[in-house]
């Protein structure tokens, strides 16, 4: 059974979802699936399927860095398919800076793969560097991972090489620093090998029944704060306990964007209506001055993903 989630559930003012509008939501139907299925790839889907498993050629044993994001679940299920789950092993990276809902979801995908997680603690967040908060933070945290991972796993686990999900449309974008630590480091990178595109990667995973083939994309929560200012695990603290709070409330998708004493909330433009609602409202202004912020406000824009690199080449995004 593939995922009847496929966009963001409409909310206006006064309706509420017809089903759990987000996959943190318990009993969303993207879980009805228990595994995933490869045989049920077809087309385009299966011949690019195909062509990311010649890309293991040689590959004994592989460790994928994994988030539980669809470009990286993809992978790992590709993995999967052409080496077996004895042969794969999934490297979820842990810190401060990971949504401790992403988390939870990473390892209930996984087991959907019919793969184990591995979790390999990072320090990026004791990097001056990194803590700086400039434009090759991203850099600093990748290589902070695959450091760990070249360090403490490699050897440990006897992988013959480690993948990442890169796709197509990642390696032509300026504002992904995290691909130079890849190169760095000699990790694959078989989907942007091979072309896969975003569009594609969703495709392949809804065919492999994944839950997280329409999920939106999650940065991590280091993102919600403007460059220039610090990272510190407290600050990640607030956004990650806010945004759990938003999510509680049936909301599709959201960013905390972290403005010292202020929390702005971002959510879809179709669902900010809903926001508005007085009790809706009250529970989301309780929970950000619970979590230490004195405003919260709520963004009319909607979401921009990568807000803060963006604005830094000079540009805005939707989604």
């Amino acid at each position: 059974m593939t995922s009847t989630s496929q966009r963001p559930v409409p909310l206006t003012l006064g309706q509420a979802p017809s089903a759990p509008a987000s996959l943190f939501s318990p009993g969303h139907p993207g879980f009805e699936v228990t595994a995933m299925t490869p045989e049920r790839l077809g087309g385009e889907a299966l011949e690019l399927a195909d062509a990311v498993s010649a890309e293991f050629a040689g590959v004994g044993r592989l460790g994928v860095a994994y988030s539980g994001g669809v470009d990286s679940a993809t992978l790992l299920a590709l993995a999967v398919r052409a080496l077996g789950a004895q042969s794969v092993v999934a490297l979820l990276g842990v810190s401060p800076s990971l949504a401790r809902r992403e988390r939870r979801l990473a390892h209930q995908v996984a087991e959907v793969i019919g793969v184990r997680v591995l979790e390999v603690p990072t320090q990026e967040g004791e990097n001056p560097e990194y803590q700086k908060n400039d434009g090759t933070r991203c850099f600093h945290c990748k290589d902070e991972l695959f450091t760990r991972i070249g360090d403490d796993v490699v050897g440990a686990q006897q992988l013959d090489a480690v993948a990442y999900g890169e796709n197509a449309d990642d390696a032509t974008r300026h504002d992904r620093p995290g691909a130079g630590a890849a190169k760095r480091h000699q990790v694959l990178r078989p989907l942007s090998a091979v072309g896969v595109t975003k569009s594609q990667v969703r495709e392949i995973a809804r065919q492999l029944s994944l839950p997280v083939a329409d999920k939106p994309a999650a940065p991590c929560l280091a993102s919600r704060v403007p460059f220039g200012q610090e990272v510190t695990p407290e600050k990640l603290r607030q956004i990650d306990d806010l945004e759990d709070a938003v999510y509680e409330q049936g909301f599709s998708d959201c960013r905390v964007r972290h403005h010292g004493a202020v929390g702005r909330i971002e959510l879809p433009t179709e669902e900010l209506p809903r926001a508005m609602e007085p009790a809706i409202r009250e529970a989301l202004v309780a929970a950000g001055k619970e979590t230490g912020f004195q405003h919260v406000t709520l963004d009319l824009d909607g979401i921009r993903s990568g807000l803060f690199s963006l604005q830094i080449l000079g540009r805005g995004e939707r989604g």
